[in-house]
């Protein structure tokens, strides 16, 4: 296939990683993002996000005028779709989890106006299975002019394919480039299309399938994550009741040559992590039953650690009788949803610090290095730099284990004794 446009829909952290990518080889790349913060930022050089040497990219790709932003589609020959999935709202307390897929409609539909014969839409998005042919459908309902490969097959008009994102964040400029590529085309065109574009910089394997089997791979490839990590979690738990140290329990459990237990913490977040498992769970209810009960031991995890500080809270106020909750202050350390990134999606650590927040009379100082302004579910609390937080306080919660916080000694704060330390995600104290 050849192509001299590629249009990115949706400038977040796939997208515009994506985007600059694809432009620092020379391609014309056209981004779109309804943020208009974020295309005025992406076209003065520079990132509304934090993503190590994507700057550096992006200040270039513009400079060198290959890639700009918009709010609207131009026309291209190679639409990428990387808009988020969200939820809608629960319908009841016991209720699943449904998958939104508005933002993949209004992109499909506004794609659908520029679309021309021969173009190419992936679906980036992770999404429930079936979601390719939908988008395909909408875009066909856009376009009654053109055909499309759920109608006539290998003789349609436009080519559909859904090939997920497989990154880490702090790592994605490097792992889009490396990592294999599983590519799902909706016909075998569709596919080869869609290993020809991300060609133009992948080198590791591009595997062929098909659309669906692509959907539910990144799905499965996350709920395994969040399965394993659901036992680790519900493993600390048990060793809290039993007064085992759930860490050195994990490292000498991992020396078994075919044992490798992941790390608790105060949850799983992330818009993969947390959300992708809930998507299998949508479409086969009764079936996923391992699936749905670790969502729900990590979703859980998040309450088991706010009893653990309200309980540090009471045991504190004991020992300290002349003080009121409202004199006690509380720190937590980290809020985004893994270290060393600015990313606060489904982050179980901002949950943690918005419940502590509802509940205590007292001050709560959070010390987050990767966010300039609090959430507003955050309002009342300060967000101080680690040089005018650390030391200040009674309880001091450490939720993500952030570069900057691997290093504190806390045995240096004076009066030691008066404080109470949570160690939740097994910073090095």
């Amino acid at each position: 296939m050849s192509f001299n446009a590629i249009s990115v829909i949706g400038l977040g952290y796939i997208g515009l990683p994506t985007a600059a990518m694809f432009a620092s080889k020379g391609k014309k790349v056209i981004g779109v993002d309804v943020n208009q913060h974020a295309v005025d930022t992406i076209n003065s050089g520079k990132i509304h996000i934090v993503e190590p040497e994507l700057d550096v990219m992006v200040k270039i790709a513009v400079s060198g005028g290959f890639l700009k932003a918009t709010t609207f589609p131009e026309p291209a020959d190679v639409f990428l779709i990387a808009v988020p999935t969200p939820f809608l709202p629960l319908q009841g307390e016991n209720s699943t989890p449904e998958p939104d897929l508005t933002y993949i409609e209004a992109a499909a539909k506004s794609v659908a106006l520029v679309l021309k014969k021969n173009d190419l839409v992936i679906l980036e998005s992770t999404s429930p299975v079936g979601a390719t042919e939908q988008m395909s459908a909408w875009l066909a309902e856009s376009r009654p002019d053109l055909t499309f490969p759920q109608v006539h097959g290998e003789d349609s008009d436009i080519r559909i394919a859904h090939c997920p994102e497989r990154v880490l964040p702090g790592h994605v400029v490097r792992e889009l480039v490396e990592n294999d590529r599983v590519i799902g085309g909706m016909t075998d065109k569709c596919s080869q299309a869609a290993i020809d574009v991300y060609r133009t910089f992948v080198k590791g394997d591009c595997v062929v399938t098909n659309a669906r089997t692509a959907e539910m791979a990144k799905l499965t490839e996350n709920a395994s994550r969040d399965v394993n990590i659901a036992f680790a979690n519900e493993l600390s738990i048990i060793c809290d009741e039993l007064d085992i140290n759930v860490w050195e329990l994990i490292n000498l459990s991992n020396r078994h040559p075919r044992v490798n237990i992941l790390q608790p913490g105060p949850g799983v977040g992330g818009h993969c992590i947390a959300v992708d498992p809930w998507f299998i769970v949508s479409k086969s209810p009764s079936a996923a039953r391992l699936i749905r009960s670790a969502r729900e031991i990590n979703d859980d995890k998040i309450g088991w650690v706010v009893e653990k500080i309200k309980l540090l809270l009471a045991n504190y106020l004991l020992d300290n009788p002349y003080k009121s909750a409202g004199e006690v202050s509380i720190t937590c350390y980290g809020l985004s949803f893994k270290p060393n990134i600015d990313d606060l999606r489904e982050s179980p650590a901002l949950q943690v610090a918005i419940r502590v927040n509802d509940f205590h009379s007292g001050q709560l100082v959070v010390i987050e290095p990767n966010i300039s302004t609090l959430p507003a579910a955050l309002s009342g609390a300060h967000l101080a730099d680690l040089s005018q937080g650390f030391g200040s306080g009674d309880i001091h919660v450490l939720l993500v284990n952030h570069r900057e916080f691997s290093g504190l000694d806390f045995s240096s704060i004076k009066n030691v004794s008066t404080f109470a330390v949570v160690d939740i995600d097994n910073i090095k104290l």
